[in-house]
Order: structure tokens, then C-alpha cells, then sequence
């Protein structure tokens, strides 16, 4: 029994870094593909062409084709883009609204912070896609307002976790020796609080990226993100719905181009979480 825990161990690490290599390549793939669509898909992603309509996967249409005769695997490729595109932007937008709120929490005194955190508390309570939802109820549909939506609503989970590692970094003793050595105030934010408290801030992005991308496929296959005939994941799911039972290729390949972009940031998000954990 005594050598069984070694050997566990090793298989355990060297089964965590298959993984991540897995993921890290899967990742790489989704940025070629983002940047460079051109060269890995072989067909125009919005050239209709009857005659091939609802081709099961071949040599040919790797991943089939779709009503109009177009090719999923070349639209597959050229919607990693805008859904990656879609995706970053809204991380950008909930974690920089995030670092504002969780700063002024932490930072703003006494009642600031307890106003900042029970409006926290209460967008925190509500799911995040309900709040898209409403956020896209009074903006109207599209892609910006998509984008704004998920931002908006990923922003409180990330302040909440900001707001706590400020406050934490605040009542260290490095920043209490600062106080003592008369530093000024913004040198203490600058150099001692925020390089300390924000270094999460891009393991959070990473981890979030995966949902922002789920989110945003989700309100397009609702109608409210890309229109048809976009070349994008959630609004090629819709419109492969109608014809499931028929060709479950249409719908099959951009979900697990989802499954796997949201599974690649996770895997790489915990695998940058442990290593800034120094674990």
C-alpha cells in the first residue's frame, strides 16, 4: 500500500498535464482559427449552393452541410471570431466594471462598502442570463447589446471576489508597515494594494472567458445576439434546430465547438489559478 500513493500521484499529475496541454491546443486551434479563418476553412461560410443541401459529414463537407448547401465545417471555423470576439469583450466589460465596484467597496469606507455590497449581493442572487435577458428586454436585441448584457452580468460575481482580496491586501501587514513608514496614500493604492489584490483579476478572466462565449451562444440561439446567416455558434444552433431529426450534424459541431472553447478556458483558467496559488 505504501507505493500505491506515489504511483497515484504521478498518474494523477501526469493525467492533469494531458489535460492541459489537451486544452492548451485546443485553445491555440480556436485562436488560428479566429485569425486566421481563411486558411483553414476550404469553403466561403455564406456561399449557398442548393445542389450539396444536407450532406451528411464526408470527404468532401467534413462536417456536412445545412439547408442551403453551405459548409459547416468552414462556418464552424470562421464562427470562432465573432464568438471569441463576443466572448472577450464581454469578460472585459464584467471585469472592468468589477474592478471599479470591488475597488470602491474595499477602498471607499465604512458605508461605501456596505452599499456597494448589498447591491452586490442582490444582482449576485439573481442568475446571470435573467439578467441579460432584462439588461437586452430594454436595450433591444443585437450583437453590442449581447455583448453589454453578459458583461453586465458576470460583473458581480467578479467584483465580490475583487472587493474581498482588497480588503484582505488592506488589512496585511505589508500595507500596515507602509502606513507607518508615511508613505502617501496613492503610493500605498498603486504599489502595495492593487499590484496584490488584482493579480487574480486575469485567472478570473480566463475561467470566465468559457462562460461569456456559453452565454453569448445562448442568446443568439434565442434570437437576441448574431442574426441568421451568421457565421456563429449560438445562431447556427438555431437555426439546426428545425431540422435536428434529419441532419443532427448542423446542430452537433458548433455545440461541441462551445463545449469545447468553454472547457479549454476552464481547464486553463484552474490550471493558472493553481500556478498563481503556487501549488
Amino acid at each position: 500500500m505504501g507505493t500505491l500513493g506515489p504511483t497515484r500521484s504521478l498518474r494523477r499529475v501526469s493525467g492533469l498535464r494531458a489535460v492541459e496541454l489537451g486544452a492548451a491546443a485546443v485553445a491555440l486551434f480556436l485562436v488560428l482559427a479566429a485569425c486566421f479563418p481563411t486558411l483553414l476553412a476550404p469553403f466561403d461560410p455564406l456561399a449557398i449552393n442548393p445542389a450539396d443541401s444536407f450532406q451528411g459529414p464526408s470527404s468532401k463537407h467534413w462536417f456536412g452541410t445545412d439547408e442551403s448547401g453551405r459548409d459547416i465545417y468552414s462556418r464552424v471555423i470562421h464562427g470562432a471570431r465573432p464568438s471569441l470576439l463576443i466572448g472577450a469583450a464581454a469578460t472585459a466589460i464584467g471585469v472592468g466594471l468589477a474592478l471599479v465596484l470591488g475597488t470602491l467597496a474595499g477602498l471607499g469606507g465604512r458605508w461605501l462598502d456596505f452599499g456597494v455590497g448589498r447591491i452586490l449581493e442582490v444582482l449576485f442572487a439573481l442568475p446571470g442570463l435573467l439578467l441579460a435577458l432584462v439588461f437586452i428586454a430594454l436595450a433591444g436585441p443585437g450583437i453590442t447589446t449581447s455583448v453589454v448584457a453578459v458583461g453586465l452580468s458576470t460583473a458581480p460575481g467578479y467584483a465580490r471576489i475583487i472587493r474581498g482580496q482588497i480588503s484582505q491586501v488592506r488589512s496585511s501587514a505589508m500595507v500596515e508597515a507602509a502606513v507607518v513608514l508615511g508613505r502617501r496614500p496613492a503610493q500605498v493604492l498603486f504599489r502595495h494594494i492593487l499590484p496584490n489584490a488584482l493579480s487574480p483579476v486575469f485567472v478570473l478572466g480566463t475561467l470566465g472567458l468559457g462562460q461569456a462565449v456559453v452565454w453569448a451562444s445562448s442568446l443568439s440561439f434565442l434570437g437576441l445576439g448574431a442574426p441568421p446567416p451568421a457565421a456563429e455558434w449560438g445562431a447556427m444552433l438555431a437555426a439546426g434546430r428545425t431540422y435536428l431529426g434529419t441532419a443532427w450534424w448542423m446542430t452537433f459541431f458548433p455545440g461541441v465547438a462551445i463545449v469545447l472553447t468553454a472547457a479549454s478556458s476552464t481547464v486553463l483558467g484552474r490550471a493558472l489559478q493553481r500556478r498563481v496559488a503556487g501549488r
